[in-house]
């Protein structure tokens, strides 16, 4: 049988050849599924479940000297907040704290949680790059990060005067997303 023959595959006849370039073809195939995935990725947000609940109990004791302590019971204060999960380490996180020194000057209450950070290291952070928060409060294995549902810092979060979390804002806060935060914590009130 040479090349030139046909081949039966079912009620149809095909030329040998045709055979030589199916390997190349199923290739082809998967690249570009492939090449379309990468251009077009799924949603990686993380959003909270806890998005319109109660923020819920927790204690985070004071991460630096001079500033006080965090509890769920600050967050009810009758004042709409901001908590900022961040971290000395975090390098989108240093990005971020000149637009929340400009939120402070606009006068949002904003309550900072250090995850998974030393108070040396926190303090240079907050001396290098401003510190915009009333309280601070340390989170060393995550636990407050992830009973607010949050999946990683920066990650900021409204709170109602009740204490209800009203909107989540996964990555770091942008010049551009400070007129829809100043909204959402009036809008909180």
């Amino acid at each position: 049988m040479n090349r030139y023959q046909k081949f039966k595959v079912g009620w149809v006849y095909l030329p040998l050849g045709c055979w030589l370039w199916a390997p190349l073809l199923l290739f082809l195939l998967i690249l570009a599924a492939l090449v379309w995935r990468l251009a077009n990725p799924p949603d990686s947000d993380v959003q909270s479940a806890m998005v319109g609940k109660t923020v819920p109990a927790f204690v985070a004791p004071a991460a630096v000297p001079g500033k006080p302590a965090v509890t769920s019971g600050d967050l009810a204060d009758g004042n709409p907040k901001l908590v900022n999960f961040f971290a000395s380490w975090c390098v989108p996180c240093v990005g971020e704290a000149p637009v929340l020194t400009m939120l402070k000057q606009q006068g949002i209450r904003i309550v900072g949680i250090a995850v998974r950070d030393r108070p040396a290291e926190l303090r240079q952070f907050l001396s290098d790059n401003g510190d915009p928060f009333q309280r601070i409060g340390s989170d060393p294995e995550s636990r407050v990060q992830l009973a607010f549902g949050s999946a990683g810092v920066p990650e900021t979060f409204v709170i109602d005067g009740r204490g209800i979390i009203r909107m989540q804002h996964i990555g770091p806060i942008e010049a551009d997303d400070v007129p829809d935060l100043v909204q959402a914590v009036k809008d909180a009130r």
